[in-house]
């Protein structure tokens, strides 16, 4: 859409030149002789930007402009005055104004400048709808569960919320931490400030107090400029600490530092800085227990579990498995632009039997794959994973069962029957961890990996458990 300008001067000359050259460069352009025209005008339709003369008779662009900031604060306002009275084209600047030119014009300069401002207007409304969606998005009361310990949750979520008091997440892989975080941020009195993620276990241990904390250039090999760390980044508002039991020690003593005394100091620089950051820690480790092996200080941990959340494994509260789904597959439907609108009983009941190792995140992967894959509008049981559906209750051959009858049998099918079906029961056993798995069945990692892709058993460890080999 082309940006729209309303030009006001009570003289013709500046307005025909100004329209003239506007409409140039694809601006839908408006004129009007003085400020009281340009309110009736206002009124009526709306702009992006004016472009209004200082001296004017009956209502000057000083009343224009207060006017403007009374009804429409977000509408760029730009000033033309006269050369020798930029006084109060700087008064008007501190009532609100963008910017100023100056008769007579240079072309180029009013050109450029009426460009950068229409740009900085619409990065401000493109910010200010992306926080709207954000805390949307966020808010608790889209996190999705109609369950008894969802809502105690929330409860939590609301009560914590409303003060800047540190917070320990913990639970499962894949259960919503990230999601809780955001959370609690969100809905408080900080939803307007910065919300930081650091993720603790994905940092090498040399560059994350320089994450942290910043440094100054030259204060080791390839610090070649001064950098900012992700406390000052957070100031004011929350810092989330992903997977904060993979911090080592020696982080950690300066983590406990920040937090206690509420200063930092950037690798190699002598003086400190002043942050005020909420702490929002996460984690799925067992941090009591990493105390008492002195793997984590004891310190840290009593300053960071002030207020104590733990987000329950999927199993705990299979009562969401049908909204959690359903929510799902709207969200992918509407992404990927397909037809799908439901899950039909049967395929429901098949995803309420199935254990999600992998919690909430491996719910979501399952119907993201499903919705890639369904050509109709409603999920049926052959379209979702084998391993979910065969884990979740379909029965596979037995040998026990298998008869040999006068026209044989197909050996090698049978074998291959019982063989996937000790392959599924082996990686439900180990959570979906086939490293795991695979030593539960005397057998290589290669192997399992060999009859896995035979069986067409992928999940959603697969790529993390490539990395490890």
């Amino acid at each position: 859409m082309k940006s729209r300008i309303l030009v006001v001067d009570d003289e013709e000359s500046i307005r025909e030149f100004l329209d003239i050259m506007l409409r140039k460069e694809g601006y839908e352009v408006t004129v009007a002789e003085d400020g009281a025209k340009a309110i009736e005008i206002l009124k009526k339709k709306s702009f992006d930007m004016v472009i209004s003369d200082l001296q004017m008779p009956n209502v000057t662009g000083l009343e224009l402009l207060k006017s403007v900031r009374e009804t429409n604060p977000d509408l760029i306002f730009m000033i033309i005055t006269a050369f020798g009275t930029t006084e109060s084209a700087v008064d008007a600047m501190k009532m609100g104004a963008y910017d100023y030119v100056t008769k007579p014009f240079k072309i180029d300069e009013v050109r450029i400048n009426i460009s950068n401002a229409l740009k900085s207007r619409n990065l401000e409304v493109e910010n200010r709808v992306l926080k709207k969606e954000l805390k949307k998005e966020y808010s608790f009361q889209n996190l999705v569960g109609n369950s008894e310990v969802m809502h105690r949750i929330y409860d939590l979520i609301q009560r914590v919320s409303q003060s800047p008091t540190n917070v320990l997440i913990t639970g499962e892989s894949g259960t919503g931490k990230e999601m809780v975080a955001k959370a609690i941020h969100y809905n408080g009195p900080l939803k307007d400030k910065p919300f930081v993620t650091i993720n603790c276990g994905a940092i090498p241990e040399n560059l994350m107090e320089s994450e942290m904390f910043g440094h100054k250039k030259g204060s080791f090999t390839g610090a070649i400029v001064d950098k900012v760390g992700l406390f000052e980044v957070a100031n004011g508002g929350s810092l989330f600490l992903d997977e904060v039991g993979d911090l080592p020690l020696s982080i950690q003593v300066k983590l406990l530092r920040a937090i206690q005394e509420r200063i930092v100091r950037r690798v190699g620089a002598t003086d400190d800085y002043k942050v005020e950051v909420r702490i929002i820690a996460a984690t799925n480790r067992n941090l009591e227990e990493m105390v008492k092996q002195g793997t984590f200080r004891e310190d840290l941990y009593y300053r960071l579990n002030v207020i104590h959340i733990r987000t329950p494994g999927l199993r705990e509260r299979r009562d969401d498995i049908v909204a959690l789904a359903t929510h799902f597959l709207k969200k992918y439907a509407d992404r990927f632009g397909k037809p799908v609108q439901s899950i039909s009983e049967e395929a429901m009941e098949i995803l309420k039997k199935y254990d999600y190792p992998g919690n909430v995140r491996e719910l979501e992967n399952i119907i993201e794959r499903t919705v890639a894959l369904e050509a109709g509008s409603t999920v049926l049981p052959e379209s979702l994973p084998p391993f979910v559906t065969t884990v979740s209750g379909r029965k596979m051959a037995s040998s026990q069962e298998i008869e040999v009858t006068d026209d044989g049998l197909d050996l090698e099918k049978i074998i291959g029957q019982i063989e996937k079906e000790l392959l599924i029961k082996a990686i439900h056993k180990a959570k979906g961890v086939k490293k795991n798995a695979a030593k539960l069945l005397g057998i290589t990692f290669r192997s399992m990996r060999y009859r896995v892709d035979k069986y067409g058993l992928g999940g959603p460890d697969d790529d993390e458990l490539d990395a490890d080999e």
